[in-house]
């Protein structure tokens, strides 16, 4: 076996540059592949991160102003909402589950000597789950059914305001001013605000009495369960701005008098749309793999035609045909293996590489009240498509030595020497 492999690498040197333009074809396809299916990868994360930062699932609605006239009522009507449309989506809409009204405000919060403008969102307690809010036990809790019977005076910060407001003192229990209102710190949410700023939460009834005394508001957020297509999806929406219409007396064809945010119908059609880039990384992947087999195939046929004269003098010394077929085959496998290896290496560590410099910038980011969306994340590739593109390689360089090498060596001693 050593005078064999003692054999091929002294083949190989003699003929560096077929060697070479056989292993570029090998790790050429290898690394393409990796790189394609990476860049895949880091953009459906991606998309996929900003996703998970909310529930899927949630439908968000503002009420608007009416462009239509309807039942004798002119258009330029502003519409908002009551608790009883909240009630009505509990009660009438069977994919409904959790729900919040939403009242949004700006108000100044300070603490002593320190103050600043920021968000204050009356909530209710599903508020929580459905934008995925992050209190860790130690950092206090989120809003409760209680404190919405009782319209507790609580408040949940932003880190990023409790950090403005309190510097190094612990937060929790401490009371701060909101307008002129006070209010107990009872929970930190840790989690990063990719859509806004920072804000403060208070329970929606607590915020109802105080800084909304018409008990009207314009936006309502809820989750859904069991749209799982596009076309379920639009009748959802149909049907709901419908039933709004009527509650509402606005036309349901008007669509600025209500605007639906249907998360759930953008996730599927994302979903759908990686579906097509995967099916087209897939393609450009298997026809780079195949433009590399044809290369190792094309110069394995010139090596083992270029080696004619040897193969006979080597059947008329004595040597069968299977052992020149298995010089020529394992000649074949180690080129593949070698070169197919250093492709796979090469790409697996450029898109570890761009994943490396990818979390070195978001850490490297500044914390900012701007927006923080991910558009390329975590660019890398599962190993077992590497090795199994590596293996495929592999086989292909076998079948592509050992179809001209077969023929080679049927041929007669004296005709094979008499080849230049």
């Amino acid at each position: 076996m050593n005078d064999h492999f003692q054999e091929i690498l002294d083949t190989l040197k003699k003929n560096k540059l077929r060697t070479t333009l056989t292993g570029l074809s090998v790790s050429w396809g290898i690394f393409i592949l990796i790189v394609l299916l990476g860049a895949g990868n880091g953009l459906k994360n991606g998309v996929m991160q900003n996703f998970s930062s909310r529930a899927v699932n949630m439908i968000n609605m503002w009420s608007g102003t009416t462009s239509m006239p309807h039942n004798g009522l002119k258009s330029g009507r502003q519409l908002l909402f009551t608790e009883n449309e909240v009630d009505a989506i509990n009660d009438q809409v069977d994919e409904s589950r959790l729900i919040t009204a939403r009242y949004n405000t700006t108000q100044t919060i300070s603490y002593e000597t320190e103050y600043g403008s920021y968000g204050l969102r009356g909530v209710m307690p599903n508020y929580l789950d459905i934008e995925k809010l992050v209190i860790p036990p130690e950092k206090g809790r989120f809003i409760n059914e209680l404190d919405m019977k009782e319209k507790n005076k609580v408040i949940v910060l932003d880190q990023k305001i409790a950090e403005v407001l309190f510097k190094d003192e612990q937060p929790l229990g401490k009371y701060v001013k909101v307008g002129q209102v006070m209010f107990k710190v009872v929970g930190l949410n840790t989690k990063k605000e990719q859509y806004g700023g920072s804000n403060a939460y208070i329970p929606f009834s607590t915020a109802q009495a105080i800084y909304n005394p018409q008990r009207k508001f314009w936006q309502i957020t809820f989750t859904v369960d069991g749209l799982t297509t596009e076309a379920e999806n639009e009748r959802f929406n149909e049907s709901l701005r419908a039933m709004m219409g009527q509650r509402m007396n606005f036309n349901p064809e008007d669509e600025q008098a209500l605007y639906i945010y249907n998360a759930q119908s953008e996730y599927v059609e994302t979903i759908k749309i990686f579906g097509g880039i995967t099916f087209f990384v897939t393609i450009i992947g298997i026809l780079t793999l195949i433009a590399g087999i044809v290369g190792v195939s094309n110069i394995m046929l010139v090596s083992v035609k270029e080696r004619t004269r040897e193969i006979g003098i080597r059947k008329a010394i004595g040597a069968t045909p299977i052992s020149i077929l298995k010089i020529i085959i394992l000649e074949s496998i180690f080129i593949t293996t070698i070169f197919g290896y250093i492709g796979m290496l090469l790409g697996i560590g450029l898109t570890e590489l761009i994943n490396f410099f990818m979390v070195q910038s978001a850490n490297g980011k500044p914390v900012t009240d701007e927006p923080q969306m991910s558009v390329f994340t975590n660019p890398t590739v599962d190993i077992g498509y590497a090795i199994f593109a590596t293996v495929i390689l592999i086989i292909a360089g076998v079948i592509a030595g050992y179809l001209p090498a077969r023929k080679a060596v049927r041929v007669q001693p004296i005709e094979a020497m008499r080849q230049e």
